[in-house]
């Protein structure tokens, strides 16, 4: 099954940039398909996690967390809805963990914990932890702090990334190229 890895901290602010669809065309061996421009792949071929992941690094111009997943974890997600009952004024995020099973977390948590809240991470599941926030400049170093809840590094996508990584999980292998928000097929 395909890996999905997740760059953290990667092309924001102008901090650590580089080209994600450069990156997926060195990476072809591994049928790596680009997500958007925040450190996203999707991974057809991956072979051995730790062969892939070194491959990675390899390409990248610095140092950076990389975090993987297996493909079908994300999609098992979309039948679960976790965000069913959510308001929709809300930014709704899935923060990645480093390991799945790590340290586990009393949820739900808000940040700032008093007052009106910027971050609120409500649900867990292996790998996964569930949110919203609201977009302010403090947001940021909210979402960090997950990072000391669960004890490791960890990175975090809007759930419109998560819903196109599904999209592009579930296209065959040879109708896909570089994705930018929504799934795109080859020209036959």
């Amino acid at each position: 099954m395909a890996l999905v890895a997740f760059l953290r901290g990667v092309n924001v602010g102008g901090h650590r940039t580089f080209r994600p669809s450069l990156v997926a065309q060195k990476l072809s061996a591994y049928e790596v398909v680009n997500v958007g421009a925040a450190g996203t792949f999707v991974v057809r071929k991956p072979g051995s996690q730790a062969k892939f992941r070194a491959a990675l690094a390899q390409q990248l111009p610095f140092e950076t967390e990389i975090v993987l997943c297996d493909g079908r974890d994300l999609l098992r997600l979309e039948t679960e809805h976790p965000f069913a009952t959510e308001p929709a004024d809300v930014v709704r995020f899935v923060t990645i963990l480093s390991k799945a099973g790590g340290a586990q977390a009393a949820l739900p948590v808000t940040f700032p914990p008093e007052g009106d809240w910027l971050v609120r991470a409500f649900a867990s599941q292996g790998q996964f932890v569930f949110g919203t926030y609201r977009r302010d400049m403090k947001t940021i170093g909210y979402l960090a702090k997950l990072d000391q809840l669960f004890h490791g590094p960890s990175t975090t996508r809007n759930w419109n990334t998560i819903t196109a990584l599904i999209r592009v999980l579930k296209i065959a292998p040879d109708a896909q190229r570089t994705v930018r928000g929504r799934s795109a097929a080859r020209p036959r």
